[in-house]
């Protein structure tokens, strides 16, 4: 077994080769990585099926979907490759060109961060997606994924080495550390010279300690606490689909909804068909409801749990939802600026004043105006796939594709010019 140093010191050389591949080399990697992700999906799936086997029991039941893998799955990471060698490429890009008062011409262009660590959990496509942005941004990456999934994460890293090799390059730039357990964790955050960039995607718990245990630049990613505010000019049936969506669709990640914020002018009418449309339709269809936990405003109107003190401070991950009645668009953004982790909100309304107001207004890296918060994806932006969710605001915010993995350097022509 290769320690977590071996594979950083591996990796600080194949970023050097990577750097300097043409868009050519890296889209041919990139298509040869999904031609030996489809024809190891046999290998895949079965080693998902002992992942699954062994975390039944141990993760709840929302969760195991989070680390099951399908051929539809498998199949998407194929295709998820394929997309980004379809991108163009962002390493070389002129972002700046002037020439100064001394005559020197100045060019500010964007090149690779180098080695980007990647903490994850549960998922192992994002083994897949973050191989693929790392290598075409000319990246080397080194993936640390959670023990639950260790073995399903092995058998895809070893189908995109083997695709990289194949097509002539390092199979060091893209490496899963073998060791799973905490010490290798901190050896990535800790990696001072060695790691160019760490990315935490998973809980709250991973993203916290990260954040502050991390020695190396660290981006903030991935905890959703989202907001639904069906505003006093809302159309009902709009806001039942786009909140049904929101939790319901896939409840066990981070774009799903946890709030749920209602005008009172509306929630009289609303409230009621909320429930009987996430609670008890639910039921009736042989799904899993939706547990509603209220104020004191929205439980004089519809049964339900009553709210907890933290229950508008929790990413629930489930078939969850928090429920408030709000007096007003001001009280509903106000509600939003102090739970909100600054990942997505949404207004349902017909008003343009009070959309404008909202977007204006609140402060998270994705705001909708009459559609889903479950929209907040790399694919689903066009990036091809993501790295992660950044809830920041320095260098990336939203989901992080091809540019968020670049950084930027000058060059700058002369004639002979001293200072």
């Amino acid at each position: 077994m290769r320690t977590t140093q071996d594979i950083l010191q591996a990796a600080a050389k194949a970023k050097r080769t990577l750097a300097l591949c043409s868009t050519a080399q890296k889209n041919k990697a990139l298509l040869a990585a999904a031609a030996e992700l489809r024809a190891s999906a046999g290998e895949i799936l079965a080693q998902n099926q002992a992942d699954l086997a062994a975390a039944r029991g141990r993760m709840p039941e929302i969760m195991l979907d989070r680390l099951a893998l399908t051929e539809e799955r498998v199949e998407g990471m194929a295709a998820g490759l394929e997309a980004v060698a379809a991108l163009p490429d962002p390493v070389g890009r002129l972002l700046e060109e002037r020439r100064l008062a001394n005559g020197l011409a100045l060019q500010k262009i964007a090149v690779p961060m180098g080695t980007v660590a990647i903490i994850y959990e549960s998922r192992p496509n994002v083994t897949a997606d973050a191989a693929a942005l790392a290598v075409k941004s000319g990246n080397a990456c080194v993936l640390r994924g959670g023990k639950e999934a260790f073995g399903s994460n092995l058998a895809v890293a070893r189908a995109l080495r083997r695709g990289l090799t194949g097509a002539g390059l390092p199979e060091d730039a893209v490496s899963l550390v073998e060791d799973a357990s905490r010490t290798s964790a901190a050896e990535l955050m800790t990696a001072n010279g060695l790691v160019d960039l760490l990315i935490p995607r998973g809980g709250a718990g991973l993203i916290r300690a990260c954040i502050q245990q991390a020695t190396v630049p660290c981006i903030q990613t991935g905890t959703g606490i989202c907001h639904v505010y069906v505003d006093a000019e809302a159309d009902l049936a709009m806001a039942l689909d786009i909140l049904d969506n929101a939790k319901t669709s896939r409840p066990s990640v981070c774009n799903a909804a946890e709030v749920c914020l209602v005008h009172q002018k509306i929630a009289p009418a609303f409230l009621p068909q909320m429930k009987a449309r996430l609670v008890d339709g639910r039921a009736a269809r042989g799904l899993a409801p939706v547990e509603l936990r209220l104020c004191s405003k929205a439980a004089a109107m519809i049964p339900g749990e009553a709210a907890g003190p933290s229950d508008f401070d929790t990413e629930f991950l489930d078939y969850i939802l928090a429920v408030r009645v709000v007096g007003s668009l001001e009280e509903a953004m106000a509600h939003i600026a102090a739970h909100s982790t600054g990942h997505s909100e949404a207004i349902i309304t017909r008003s343009e004043a009070a959309a404008s107001a909202f977007a204006a207004g609140v402060d998270s890296a994705a705001v909708y105006i009459n559609a889903s918060t479950r929209f907040t994806d790399g694919g689903e932006f066009g990036l091809g796939c993501e790295m992660g969710i950044s809830t920041q605001k320095l260098h990336a915010r939203g989901p992080m594709g091809l540019a968020e993995l670049t950084s930027y350097k000058y060059i700058l022509r002369g004639a002979g010019q001293t200072r």
